[in-house]
């Protein structure tokens, strides 16, 4: 594929991501949202919730920025090892994040939302593929200079 059919295709997955947040509050069921902005929240009472949905809806929503991000990688460096490797690492990432925002979950305290917070926060957004996309782009360039010097 063409290097400008590829970075036009990023693009859109760009703005994917940039949809699934500026919809997150018709798409998902989190009452947090609204919570957390609030500048007052450190001292409020957590809201009324309900524990499975909230866990099912940030699950879902971080299932499709995976999906979108894994899309961004699989486009930028078209290389299925590098592919899997980042879905084996989201799901890990699935997997530890999600057991400690489900624990948060039902053991929270009105005094102890950060740990919440952050969690959440991680769940959400797309932040890993700030980290795999360098990451990776570095591994390939390092990669080119240790053939180039054989």
């Amino acid at each position: 594929m063409k290097a400008r059919y590829r970075i036009v295709f990023i693009g859109m997955l760009v703005s994917v991501l940039a949809a699934i947040r500026f919809y997150e509050s018709t798409l998902f069921y989190d009452p947090l949202i609204n919570f957390f902005k609030s500048s007052d929240y450190l001292r409020d009472q957590i809201p009324d919730f309900k524990a499975g949905l909230l866990i099912l809806n940030t699950i879902f929503r971080y299932t499709l920025n995976s999906l979108t991000s894994i899309g961004i990688i699989a486009i930028a460096f078209v290389d299925r090892n590098i592919v899997k490797f980042s879905a084996v690492l989201f799901l890990l990432l699935l997997g530890i994040a999600g057991s400690v925002f489900t624990y948060l979950i039902f053991t929270i305290e009105n005094e102890h939302f950060l740990a919440l917070f952050y969690v959440r926060r991680f769940l959400i957004h797309p932040i890993f593929i700030l980290v795999l996309l360098p990451a990776f782009y570095y591994y390939r360039m390092n990669n080119r200079r240790k053939k180039n010097l054989n």
